[in-house]
């Protein structure tokens, strides 16, 4: 039996090292890659709910003022195409 050699790795134990921190390196990068996803896909939906929820109130508006007499059928038309569109 080889006595156990001390001090520096040899060049298998150096790529094996270099493997272990290049795979580690990757998989956290990968973990942040998908939380970064996750977060915009949050703030587009968040967004997007949000422009709805706005679009809603302004027609809302736009059907209360038609409602009263405030706007003609045409004006009111011709609002609701701007604001769909």
């Amino acid at each position: 039996m080889s006595p156990r050699r001390m001090g520096r790795p040899g060049l298998i134990g150096m790529a094996a090292r270099t493997a272990v921190v290049a795979g580690t390196a990757t998989a956290v990068s990968g973990n942040m890659q998908r939380r970064q996803q996750a977060r915009a896909q949050d703030a587009q939906a968040q967004a997007d709910a949000e422009a709805q929820a706005q679009q809603h109130y302004d027609y809302a508006q736009l059907a209360q003022l038609h409602s009263a007499g405030v706007l003609s059928a045409s004006e009111f038309t011709a609002a609701k195409g701007k604001l769909l569109a």
